[in-house]
C-alpha cells in the first residue's frame, strides 16, 4: 500500500517540481476513551490508524515555498519572511503555523516545495489536522536535517494549532499521530507523556466507526469555551489542572460555580478515572466492562460536558439497545464526527445495514461506516 501511495505522490510532485522528493506518511487517530482530558493533563487512550496524510517535500529553486493540496486542488505560495495566519485560511494555516513555530525556535528555513494528499474523511473527528501538522514538521525536520526530536515536533504541531488556527487543543492528537504503533493502542499520561501500549485484539469483536457526516462550524469556539471552564475550576481549586482534582474537592467549591460549570468539571474528573479503569479492564480481558465504560463515557459527554449532538446520541442509543453492540460513544471534539463502536464480528454486516437505514430514515441523510487498522506513527516512506 505504501509503495503505491508513494509512487503516486512522487509522480504528482514531479509533474510540477524538478527535484526528487522525500515522502512522509502521517496517520490520523482514533481514541478509545478519554475526551477533553488531554488539555487537563489527564489520561487518554488513542491509536494511530491507516488513514492519514501523505506529503512529498523537496528544497525549492524559487525564493518562496510552493505548497500544493491535491485534494482541494489549491496552491499556496509562502514567503518565509512573511509567515502569518490567513483569515479563514483553512488547511493553509496548519502548514503556516508549523513553519512559524519552527522559525520561533531560531531556525532559519530555506524555501521548500510540498505536495500533499489525504484519505481521512473530513469532519470525522479522526484528527486530520494533527496528521497534516506532523507531516509538515517531520518532513521539514528531515529535509533540512534540523535535528529536532519527535517530542519537539509534536509541540511545534500543537503550538501551530494554538497560535495560527486558534484551537487550544491538548497534545493527544499530535502524540498519537507521531508515536503510534502498529496494532496497538496507547494509554497516555498527558502530563509526562509516558504511555503503555495495549494490543487491540478483541477476538470475536471488532471496532467500527460510524460517521454522522455532521460537522458544526462552531466547534472551535465551543472547544475553547470548554477549556476555559476547566481552567477556571482548576484555578478555584488552586490546582494546576483538573487532573489534580477529585470529586470531593470539586464538591467543596460547588457553590462558586454554575451547575453547568460544575458538571463539566465533574465529567473531566470522572473521565480520567474511566480511562485508567479501561486500561485495567483490557489487561484483565474484561471486554464487556470495557464496552460499558464507553456507554458511560458518552453519557458524560452528552449530559455533563454537552458536546454531543442528536445524530451522535441516536447512534449510541441504537448501539446500546442492540444485543451485539457492547460499547459505543462519541469520539473527538464533539458536535459531529464519528461514534466508535465495539460489536460482534459476525454481526457487522447486518448491523451496518440496519443502522444505516435507521439513520437515513431518521435524519434524511446517510451515515458512513469505516473500519480502520492501527498503524505506525509519522514516518518517511
Amino acid at each position: 500500500m505504501n509503495a503505491i501511495i508513494k509512487d503516486d505522490i512522487v509522480k504528482k510532485f514531479k509533474q510540477r517540481f524538478p527535484n526528487d522528493p522525500i515522502v512522509v506518511k502521517s496517520p490520523g487517530r482514533i481514541n478509545l476513551i478519554g475526551e477533553h482530558t488531554d488539555y487537563n493533563e489527564g489520561y487518554v487512550f488513542p491509536a494511530a490508524i491507516d488513514k492519514g496524510i501523505t506529503a512529498a517535500f523537496s528544497k525549492s529553486k524559487n525564493a518562496f515555498c510552493t505548497i500544493v493540496s491535491l485534494d482541494f486542488e489549491e496552491v499556496m505560495e509562502l514567503h518565509l519572511d512573511d509567515v502569518k495566519a490567513i483569515p479563514k485560511g483553512n488547511w493553509r494555516n496548519y502548514i503556516i503555523g508549523v513553519v512559524g513555530e519552527i522559525q520561533k525556535k531560531g531556525i532559519q528555513l530555506e524555501p521548500f516545495d510540498m505536495v500533499f494528499t489525504g484519505d481521512i474523511p473530513k469532519g470525522a473527528g479522526l484528527s486530520s489536522s494533527a496528521a497534516l501538522e506532523n507531516a509538515v514538521a517531520y518532513g521539514l525536520n528531515d529535509l533540512f536535517d534540523l535535528g529536532l526530536s519527535k517530542h519537539e515536533l509534536i509541540f511545534i504541531s500543537q503550538k501551530a494549532e494554538h497560535h495560527y488556527v486558534g484551537v487550544r487543543c491538548g497534545i493527544m492528537d499530535q502524540f498519537a499521530s507521531m508515536f503510534g504503533e502498529e496494532d496497538r493502542a496507547l494509554l497516555l499520561d498527558c502530563r509526562n507523556l509516558e504511555f503503555k501500549t495495549y494490543p487491540l485484539e478483541f477476538e470475536d469483536y471488532q471496532v467500527m466507526l460510524i460517521n454522522t457526516n455532521v460537522s458544526h462550524s462552531l466547534v472551535d469556539a465551543e472547544y475553547n469555551d470548554r477549556r476555559a471552564v476547566c481552567e477556571k475550576v482548576a484555578n478555584l481549586l488552586d490546582v494546576p489542572f483538573l487532573r489534580d482534582a477529585n470529586e470531593a474537592s470539586l464538591y467543596q467549591i460547588k457553590d462558586q460555580l454554575t451547575e453547568v460549570e460544575y458538571q463539566k468539571a465533574l465529567y473531566v474528573i470522572q473521565e480520567n478515572d474511566r480511562v485508567l479503569r479501561a486500561g485495567k479492564m483490557l489487561e484483565d480481558g474484561d471486554l464487556q466492562g470495557f464496552g460499558e465504560l464507553l456507554f458511560e463515557a458518552h453519557g458524560g459527554i452528552q449530559h455533563q460536558f454537552k458536546v454531543s449532538c442528536p445524530e451522535l446520541d441516536f447512534l449510541v442509543e441504537k448501539g446500546k439497545a442492540h444485543p451485539d453492540v457492547i460499547g459505543s460513544r462519541m469520539m473527538g471534539g464533539g458536535f459531529g464526527g464519528c461514534t466508535i463502536n465495539i460489536l460482534k464480528k459476525d454481526a457487522v454486516a447486518s448491523y451496518s445495514e440496519e443502522i444505516s437505514k435507521q439513520y437515513k430514515d431518521t435524519f434524511g441523510k446517510d451515515c458512513s461506516i469505516y473500519f480502520v487498522k492501527l498503524s505506525q506513527g509519522t514516518h518517511k516512506i
